[in-house]
């Protein structure tokens, strides 16, 4: 099974993404959770904005890497919205990355190198009419076009966090259809790493 290193959004580590997490060790995959907030939540995402601005993205960042330099190296990296940047930026740059899963967002490529890694498969998952993810749509159809082993889903609707079964945005049906896709995605990844 597979090592997963799943990062929260900018409400925090909230019950429903470690709800989330639990789907995944369900099924068999060890899955980190690693807190970038030091134990705070926010009610609401304009909440959790505020505070992420206080600190910095990068700030946000760093706090991710420095997570995963104790955990194994073989890892997929899953991001929560802003828990994309730390995900994102490990998938790209750590020696051993096995895949990336970016829900809710997209980063440009350039932001943290040349290109996307040879042998790293990823997948950029979104509703379609999610004004957050407007911003970011133009940087996931690169990202796939650019990357042979790179596919976008696109899901009805226009719920930023649907994902999250804590929060009103939740939206069960795209969730359920996510989390099947995640865990076929993982349970591949054996298969892609022989086929390559």
């Amino acid at each position: 099974m597979t090592e997963v290193v799943l990062f929260h959004h900018a409400q925090g580590l909230t019950p429903g993404v470690v709800a989330f997490a639990d789907e995944l060790r369900a099924v068999g995959h060890t899955v980190h959770t690693p807190d970038l907030f030091d134990g705070r939540t926010f009610d609401s995402l304009e909440e959790g904005q505020g505070y992420v601005e206080q600190l910095g993205f990068g700030e946000i960042t760093e706090r991710g890497v420095r997570a995963a330099e104790l955990l194994p190296q073989d890892a997929v990296y899953v991001g929560f919205s802003l828990g994309v940047l730390p995900a994102q930026k490990l998938a790209q740059t750590r020696a051993g990355a096995r895949g990336a899963l970016l829900f809710h967002a997209c980063i440009p490529v350039s932001e943290f190198g040349a290109a996307w890694p040879n042998r790293v498969p990823v997948q950029v998952h979104a509703k379609e009419a999610d004004p957050f993810f407007a911003e970011d749509i133009d940087a996931a159809r690169a990202l796939v076009s650019d990357c042979a082993d790179a596919e976008m889903f696109l899901y009805p609707g226009d719920q930023h966090l649907f994902t999250d079964n804590s929060l009103p945005s939740h939206d069960p049906d795209a969730a359920k259809l996510l989390t099947q896709r995640t865990i076929e995605f993982l349970s591949m990844l054996g298969v892609w790493t022989h086929r390559k």
